[in-house]
């Protein structure tokens, strides 16, 4: 990773722990539909804006298609899905499930042939749905059917995440991220317009809401997505979707020293296993000459 890659990787991993307060305010504020609606167009336009601004031209003559898939994976349904459980499992909870989507890219770019598949990489995802099972099983709240909604859409949410980057990888990894990245969240935020019609908007929204909703559009969304699209194209989309890890150290903290947040000790050790079946995922830790074998096959 070059300094560049890493400067990338820090400024995501701390920028989308914080977002979690910022995301539990905006869904208060506005629902999950409307947070996720708002918050895909104010980053779109944002980006164009900045664009003209800078006189940074746009080309996306890659089509149109491509956009509609990852807009509808990456922005639509992981935010969509992730507002929605948020507020029923909490900020450590969603935190800890959203470190899952680095087991299920390996999975789909398995499955694609996009990336092989290493003993390691088998052992952490067994390791990774133990992880799950503890986090679901043993909670230190009560299991309420809310509950086990939430943690559905929140795994739903993660599946979709690992989905859309493992396509962007395979598919925009020669776009330019700033395109990625405004048609993407147009995409999304035009998908999930409609929904507003379903879930409308709960209150009617203060000055402080609206500062929160340009910090989750701008900060954390516009510019996190174009770092993020662009550490895809340029380490690939399973070492840049390892972010997560850190994403959810940050959040955790957060969750649990902040904001009163309670794990119960399966859960903790939950968080641990998937952290450990992630790291062997990722090839952070590998299981000796056999997975070296496999990572290099002509050894």
């Amino acid at each position: 990773m070059t300094p560049r890659d890493i400067a990338s990787y820090v400024f995501l991993a701390v920028t989308w722990g914080a977002s979690f307060v910022v995301m539990t305010h905006i869904i208060h504020a506005f629902g999950w539909a409307g947070s996720v609606a708002l918050r895909s167009f104010l980053a779109a336009g944002t980006l164009f804006l900045a664009a003209r601004l800078v006189g940074r031209k746009l080309d996306f003559s890659f089509g149109i298609r491509p956009l509609l898939v990852v807009g509808a994976f990456t922005v639509a349904a992981q935010l969509t899905l992730i507002s929605y459980g948020l507020p029923r499992i909490g900020t450590a909870m969603s935190a800890i499930l959203v470190a899952t989507i680095p087991l299920f890219s390996m999975l789909i770019a398995r499955l694609w042939r996009v990336e092989p598949i290493r003993p390691g990489g088998v052992v952490g995802i067994a390791l990774g749905i133990i992880g799950v099972v503890l986090l679901v099983g043993f909670p230190a709240r009560p299991v309420t059917p809310d509950f086990l909604v939430g943690c559905a859409a929140t795994i739903a949410s993660t599946l979709s995440a690992a989905f859309g980057s493992v396509y962007a990888g395979r598919r925009l990894s020669s776009a330019g991220s700033w395109e990625v990245t405004i048609g993407a969240f147009l995409v999304g935020g035009l998908l999930t317009l409609p929904l507003l019609a379903v879930v409308p908007i709960p209150t009617v929204p203060v000055a402080h809401d609206y500062l929160m909703l340009l910090i989750a559009g701008t900060l954390m969304s516009a510019m996190t997505y174009v770092a993020y699209f662009g550490l895809i194209a340029s380490i690939g989309p399973t070492r840049a979707i390892s972010v997560e890890f850190a994403v959810t150290a940050v959040a955790v903290t957060i969750g649990t020293l902040l904001l009163d947040e309670p794990l119960s000790l399966p859960q903790m050790a939950g968080a641990a296993v998937i952290g450990i079946g992630c790291a062997l995922v990722l090839g952070v830790i590998r299981l000796g000459r056999a997975d070296a074998v496999a990572e290099h096959p002509g050894a």
